[in-house]
């Protein structure tokens, strides 16, 4: 089951090929931003990412709503945060 994870921007790492690194889970990692090319994306923005890409932009509290319902989810939660964890986008 593939998931979409809200993460928050950390810092945006490469403006020419639209990465960012993103704070997901406790863990940090690089996503294409090009999706969302028409928002101005900053540190401290919440995205919503699903396989390394960030498929929009949504508030504090919708990413924590989406977390905590996330949680409930389980095995499928936990495996999506193994998938984010391996990711390699640089």
């Amino acid at each position: 089951m593939c998931l979409g994870i809200p993460g928050q921007v950390v810092e945006l790492v490469d403006a020419n090929n639209q990465l960012a690194k993103v704070e997901v889970a406790g863990v940090r990692r690089n996503i294409n931003i090009g999706l969302l090319d028409d928002v101005a994306i900053e540190p401290g923005d919440w995205v919503l990412i699903h396989v390394g890409f960030a498929m929009a932009v949504i508030d504090e509290a919708e990413a924590a709503r989406a977390l905590e319902g996330l949680q409930l989810m389980g095995q499928a939660y936990r495996d999506e945060v193994a998938l984010v964890r391996e990711s390699r986008i640089a």
